[in-house]
């Protein structure tokens, strides 16, 4: 009874001094994800009476899986803090007696890879944000960026067969299982990059992320447009969707590019000055995830599991975000 009054204290004090998973809870209705986790991870027609350790709570494995992303975590480390902090277990709903370990956590998230209903848990969440008015529908801005993946280590033909969307006949189920077919190398400026790109559509006025896309990293940006895209809403992007179609009834603000021999007017300076004052929000957006969250980094193999990881990294961002518009009151665009 004493470490429970002692914990209640720390918890009282640390909620005192601003602790930010407090405040997560504090503004938001986690039950809503309750009906797509029983889809995903129940199993009605399974056989209780052959005993065992019952399986952990669904909600608070999802909630593990989000606190791991906000601190872009593996799941070793995930565990040994579920271990050291008071303030994670707290969050979660778990106490220091039934803590999952790194292997549940990689398998519940496994589970949820395998459901391929990772889209149905962003756009729940989504449409409380639509219901509550926080999407202003005022212009849409797309942009995307990097997701870094364990580079690989493969040779000239490894990497020709792959390319032609074969697996090498010599890799065993071992080795096939370290190896990424999926991810690939891209360059942007003097920076090589392997991996994926997330590819993001962002509410001009409210910043929280509409719609996002998976891609392998050497996909160029201007390829999914379309699909990222609002009917009826304005599209605000860079030089490097020059030209490429949107959907019914979007204008289209795109920055002017400079060509050899063609330099900008100033007209066009005063354009991409334009779009870039609109433009600029995506990069908070971006910049929110490389800072508090730690970066866009990928630990597993397979897009499909790079996936999941998007969808995690978007729907941490717009938690976050709505729950530092509701702290703020910035809701100043209705």
């Amino acid at each position: 009874m004493r470490l429970f009054t002692d914990d209640e204290q720390l918890l009282s004090k640390l909620n005192a001094m601003g602790n930010p998973l407090e405040r997560l809870d504090k503004v938001m209705n986690w039950a809503l994800f309750t009906r797509v986790l029983i889809d995903i991870y129940d199993k009605p027609n399974k056989d209780k009476s052959k005993g065992g350790r019952p399986p952990y709570d669904f909600l608070m494995m999802f909630k593990v899986l989000l606190l791991q992303r906000l601190h872009n975590l593996s799941d070793d480390a995930m565990e040994y803090q579920l271990l050291d902090r008071l303030s994670f277990r707290r969050f979660v709903g778990c106490d220091e007696h039934k803590i999952p370990d790194a292997k549940t956590i990689w398998l519940y998230r496994e589970r949820l890879t395998k459901s391929g209903k990772e889209d149905a848990l962003f756009d729940l969440f989504y449409q409380t944000l639509e219901d509550s008015g926080l999407i202003a529908h005022k212009g849409q801005i797309v942009d995307a960026s990097f997701v870094e993946a364990p580079k690989q280590r493969n040779n000239r033909d490894e990497n020709k067969q792959i390319k032609e969307g074969h697996i090498p006949e010599e890799w065993n189920n071992n080795k096939r299982a370290q190896k990424d077919p999926d991810a690939r190398w891209a360059k942007k400026g003097d920076q090589n990059y392997f991996g994926y790109k997330n590819h993001v559509s962002v509410d001009r006025k409210s910043k929280f992320i509409k719609k996002y896309e998976l891609t392998a990293a050497n996909v160029h940006d201007s390829n999914v447009l379309e699909e990222l895209c609002d009917s009826n809403e304005p599209v605000f992007d860079d030089s490097a969707y020059i030209g490429q179609k949107v959907p019914e009834g979007c204008q289209h603000h795109t920055c002017r590019r400079a060509f050899r021999n063609k330099p900008l007017t100033d007209l066009d300076k005063r354009i991409n000055q334009s779009i870039s004052r609109v433009r600029c929000r995506v990069e908070h957006v971006f910049g929110f995830i490389e800072t508090t969250m730690k970066g866009s980094t990928f630990r597993g193999v397979g897009k499909k599991r790079a996936k999941t990881n998007a969808m995690l990294t978007n729907l941490v961002y717009n938690i976050c975000r709505f729950e530092q518009i509701q702290r703020l009151g910035l809701k100043t665009w209705a």
